[in-house]
C-alpha cells in the first residue's frame, strides 16, 4: 500500500489559502511577508521531492500549478517528471497540460483509495484544500508535513474540515523550531 501524504504550509489558526501568492485572497502570499527567510525551514521540502513518487492534486490546485511548475525545471525537477493525478469530477481530458508528464484525472475519493492499492512510493497532495479536508474526513492520508507558521489569518480555506467525526490520533515523527517561528510538524495518522 502507498502512503499518502498531506504537505501544506498552514497557519496556527489552520488556513492554507493561497500561501504563495495566489491572487484573490486578502492574505495572498501570507508565508513570506513579514516573515524572515530561514532555509533550514523548508529542509523538508526538498526531501518531500526527493521521497515522492507521485502527486496528488485536486482541480483548482492542478490548474494553478500547471501554467507555472512545468517552466519550474530548477525548482521542481524531481515533481515535474513523476506521474500526477488530478481528483475532478468536472476536469476533462483535454483541458490537461501535454508539458508536465503523465497526468490522470481521478473522478472520486474511491479513485484514490484504488491508486493507494497500487505498488509505488509515496504520494504527495499539495495545496488543494477541499481535496485534503475530503480526503482526511474519509480516512484517506497517512502523514501530514506541515510548515505551520506564526500568524492568525481569520477566514481563509482551513486544511482541516469541522465535520462532526470521532477523534483521530496523531503520532509525532518529527518537531522543529526555526528562528523565525515557523515549526516543522510531521505526523502520522494512527490507525
Amino acid at each position: 500500500m502507498r502512503t499518502l501524504i498531506t504537505t501544506a504550509f498552514v497557519s496556527l489558526d489552520g488556513v492554507v489559502e493561497a500561501p504563495g501568492g495566489e491572487p484573490g485572497y486578502r492574505n495572498s502570499g501570507w508565508t513570506f511577508q513579514g516573515i524572515e527567510f530561514d532555509a533550514a525551514a523548508y529542509e523538508i521540502k526538498a526531501r518531500e521531492q526527493d521521497e515522492a513518487a507521485a502527486m496528488l492534486l485536486g482541480r483548482v490546485s492542478y490548474q494553478a500549478f500547471s501554467p507555472v511548475w512545468p517552466g519550474m525545471t530548477e525548482e521542481f525537477p524531481r515533481y515535474n517528471a513523476m506521474p500526477k493525478y488530478v481528483v475532478s469530477t468536472t476536469l476533462k481530458e483535454e483541458e490537461l497540460v501535454t508539458n508536465w508528464g503523465e497526468i490522470t484525472i481521478l473522478r472520486s475519493l474511491d479513485d484514490v483509495a484504488a491508486l493507494k492499492e497500487t505498488e509505488g512510493g509515496p504520494i504527495t497532495v499539495h495545496g488543494s484544500a477541499t481535496l485534503n479536508r475530503n480526503l482526511s474526513d474519509a480516512g484517506l492520508i497517512d502523514r501530514y508535513h506541515l510548515l505551520v507558521f506564526p500568524v492568525l489569518l481569520g477566514a481563509g480555506k482551513r486544511l482541516f474540515s469541522d465535520t462532526d467525526k470521532d477523534k483521530q490520533g496523531l503520532k509525532l515523527l518529527e518537531s522543529e523550531s526555526y528562528s523565525n517561528g515557523i515549526q516543522k510538524l510531521v505526523y502520522d495518522v494512527v490507525r
